[in-house]
């Protein structure tokens, strides 16, 4: 067992709790959010330059060729306003649409927020270099508790984005709740661009999940190896293997680790007992058709305006206004 010397932090404590509650319960799970260390911020890097990984080179044309499009719908009012990036990750995709709000010489100040710390450190540091006219603050912690802290540095109109099929990370229920939740920290006339990926080729998404070359598999098993170095863990990464699998019909693409032996995993002095064959749910990444987007929009207290999409008809970024 690896012993830290250090003092827990309060983000530990939490993620100790939750990765706790998570083993502890009949099926097996884990928070997709504490993926996202530095490690972990790295190796989803790899995932989108895969060339199974159609999702980010889908929404990367529609902000390139798209952004100028997304600027006018979302300013059509010529209200000042706030653009807050829900899960900021390193801004290359929204990068063209803020330049592009920029060139329009539109009142705007953006807010990055994202759960990594070193996400964040590195947006303040690059921003200014790449776009040294963007007034900008970033934001470290949960996307509600740093969406309401925003709200309280400015009253002006909120422009809320929310991009890379982040609610893909959810499942419908959830993606509903979180959803209603976001419409409740925001106000008549406030818009939500939220990026979905749409149903397609079973084979096609299952690929994206399931890459030759392990990168995806090495991702979910750095998730052990952080509960390993900051909760005190001795998982064996050499006893878990990956698993992927979609349905078409629900939408659902799961990753999973399968425990490949009997074992007892202890963490921060709690043990956790694995059955062969046992898994633990890692993710789930849900598609969605254009119907259900409406459906979920309007279920939410939004109406969608429009959508954006790539040449494929692989991804769409939606823009919604608070109903």
């Amino acid at each position: 067992m690896i012993i830290s010397t250090e003092k827990p932090t309060v983000n530990n404590v939490l993620f100790l709790k939750e990765t706790l509650e998570g083993l502890r319960s009949d099926t097996k799970y884990m928070h997709s959010k504490y993926f996202y260390d530095e490690t972990g911020d790295y190796i989803f890097q790899q995932i989108m330059n895969m060339e199974e990984y159609y999702l980010t080179d889908a929404e990367m044309e529609i902000m390139k060729h798209q952004a100028d499009g997304i600027a006018d719908t979302i300013s059509n009012d010529g209200a000042a306003f706030d653009l807050i990036e829900l899960g900021a990750g390193d801004a290359t995709k929204s990068i063209h649409l803020l330049q592009n709000l920029l060139d329009k010489n539109l009142d705007f100040k953006y807010f990055p927020i994202d759960f990594s710390s070193h996400v964040i450190a590195d947006l303040e540091f690059n921003l200014p270099k790449n776009l040294p006219n963007l007034d900008f603050e970033g934001l470290n912690g949960d996307y509600f508790d740093m969406l309401k802290k925003a709200t309280q540095i400015s009253d002006r109109k909120k422009v809320v984005l929310f991009m890379g099929a982040n609610i893909g990370n959810m499942n419908v229920t959830d993606a509903n709740a979180f959803c209603i939740k976001l419409r409740e920290l925001l106000s008549v006339d406030d818009i939500l661009i939220i990026g979905f990926d749409v149903k397609k080729n079973p084979q096609k998404i299952l690929n994206a999940y399931n890459d030759k070359a392990g990168i995806t598999k090495s991702f979910n098993l750095n998730l052990l190896k952080r509960i390993n170095r900051e909760l005190e863990g001795d998982f064996d990464l050499n006893s878990f293997d990956h698993y992927a699998c979609y349905d078409p019909e629900s939408g659902a693409c799961k990753s999973y680790l399968i425990s490949l032996k009997k074992q007892i995993v202890n963490i921060g002095g709690t043990s956790i007992h694995f059955a062969k064959d046992e898994y633990i749910n890692m993710e789930i990444s849900q598609k969605y058709s254009l119907d259900e987007i409406e459906k979920l929009a309007k279920e939410s207290g939004f109406k969608v305006l429009q959508y954006f999409s790539d040449q494929n008809n692989y991804f769409v970024d939606s823009v919604w206004k608070v109903a």
